[in-house]
């Protein structure tokens, strides 16, 4: 980052800390602050004509007391409501928008000192850089939160330098979070395009307005995905949608899912119409897996984060993992660190897969579009991460070498034998195991990496990680006891 932008974030973040006293926590004073930021920064970019009732930062920021507070109220209000507002950029922003702050002279200080930034500074070096620092900032305080965990930069980074995002195509997230790896894919884009000046007039508008697409159920997550896509420059609006629903349909069919979905199963049950192994289970990355498989056109590619369980869980799970197979080519698992979504009981890998098939068959299908996997070990003998010990891209470095130059998993590969982190299953070996992907051959030899935490936040996130992984092994058991009856898949 920027100094001038870290400046910048500090400066803001250090407000924070003012707040809290106020009552006014982590998650609600970065949605007080999109807010706030979104108002200035029309004004910065002479786009206040998106706001309605001559609503303004000027207005806002020039009047006094328990007027200013009733006032913002009010700006709250109207700019959420869709008979008042019709752009539907302030729409997302503001639906549902309600302030935390309860003392008029809090909400000053904010629009003083947001005033008295060096705005030509921060557009010059990136707001949407300036946002994501403030993202990170409440990230690392809330740890984690309902199951959401946000996934490492690091590990974003790598997954798009393998997966190589193009100009032209539709890259999609279900799941989008904050849109990490949509903004990031549009920056690969951008890097290779000299900022999409080297595209023609009418595919450098379909980058900015058409090219990524995306759900993200929870409201307040919601709003910081749009005004993060909004501060980089992507247009293309996320939907506040629940993508296990019919409305997952509306995504379409995409050429590149990135995705990491919620590892918890939340509330409610999948009702997607066009689902059948995991329809009426409820919704969790299953679900997510059959939606990624479904949605891919033929020859796209996808990199999604899943839990261990996926990799081994029986029925649904062992019908979910061999209707991947026979529709996909699921060429590479990197099995990730503990510790890397600050709950170290959390065990997660990348499913990295191409779609092979036109049309969908079921999971007994006789025909396999898988013919081996191969799999990196990036959990066995690693140190633990957290705050001291940060995850980052010299971590993947290996990997992304003996990954291979082929966004598609066709590069030359050969097995690194028993001592190595790289080594590789045939189909036929799969079979034999049931269907079993939950493989691991290294000695560990690291000792268990929780001895080394010393940070009380990251000891505390660490057991309700592992909390919460116990009560996805009851209820699954459960679930095991009380089977749901399987529906067939449709040809």
């Amino acid at each position: 980052m920027n100094p001038n932008t870290a400046d910048i974030v500090n400066k803001l973040w250090r407000e924070c800390k003012t707040l809290q006293s106020a009552g006014v926590s982590y998650a609600n004073y970065v949605n007080e602050l999109t807010y706030l930021l979104f108002l200035k920064m029309l004004e910065e970019t002479q786009q206040e004509h998106r706001l309605s009732n001559g609503h303004s930062w000027r207005k806002l920021a020039t009047t006094e007391g328990g007027e200013q507070l009733e006032y913002y109220k009010t700006m709250l209000l109207e700019l959420g409501n869709p008979r008042k507002t019709q752009d539907p950029v302030t729409l997302a922003i503001f639906t549902d928008a309600t302030t935390h702050i309860r003392l008029p002279k809090d909400l000053k200080i904010l629009t003083t000192n947001i005033d008295k930034l060096d705005w030509f500074s921060a557009r010059e070096d990136g707001l949407g850089d300036m946002y994501e620092g403030l993202l990170e900032k409440t990230t690392s305080a809330t740890k984690s939160k309902a199951g959401q965990y946000f996934t490492p930069r690091a590990l974003i980074d790598s997954i798009i330098r393998l997966i190589k995002p193009q100009p032209g195509k539709v890259i999609q997230d279900p799941a989008a979070g904050t849109a990490g790896f949509l903004i990031a894919a549009d920056q690969y884009i951008k890097a290779a395009t000299d900022d999409l000046f080297k595209l023609p007039d009418s595919q450098g508008d379909f980058q900015r307005k058409q090219a990524f697409r995306g759900h993200e159920w929870v409201p307040d997550t919601h709003r910081l995905c749009v005004m993060n896509m909004l501060l980089h420059g992507i247009e293309s609006l996320v939907g506040c949608e629940d993508s296990c629903s019919p409305s997952g349909e509306s995504l379409g069919r995409a050429d590149v899912i990135l995705t990491n979905p919620p590892f918890n199963k939340m509330s409610g049950n999948v009702n997607r119409p066009d689902f059948t192994l995991t329809a009426g289970e409820r919704v969790g990355p299953m679900p997510f897996l059959e939606h990624a498989i479904r949605m891919l056109k033929p020859g796209g590619r996808c990199a999604i984060v899943m839990p261990d369980n996926i990799l081994f869980g029986d029925g649904t799970g062992t019908e979910l993992r061999r209707f991947l197979m026979v529709n996909c080519n699921l060429h590479t698992i990197l099995r990730l660190p503990t510790g890397i979504f600050y709950a170290q009981g959390v065990k997660t890998n990348v499913l990295f897969f191409t779609r092979v098939t036109d049309k969908v068959y079921p999971a007994n299908h006789s025909t396999q579009a898988t013919e081996a996997v191969w799999f990196y070990d990036l959990r066995t003998n690693m140190p633990s991460f957290g705050k001291t010990n940060a995850l980052t891209a010299a971590h993947f470095e290996e990997f992304e070498t003996l990954f291979g130059p082929d966004p598609l998993g066709g590069s030359e590969r050969e097995d690194q034998g028993e001592a190595s982190r790289w080594r590789k299953l045939t189909r036929e070996q799969i079979a034999e195991r049931g269907d079993n992907l939950d493989w691991t051959w290294l000695r560990d030899e690291s000792g268990d990496p929780e001895d080394e935490m010393t940070e009380p936040d990251e000891i505390a996130a660490t057991i309700m990680g592992h909390l919460r992984a116990a009560l996805e092994e009851i209820e699954a058991l459960s679930e095991e006891l009380d089977p749901t009856p399987v529906v067939e898949a449709a040809e």
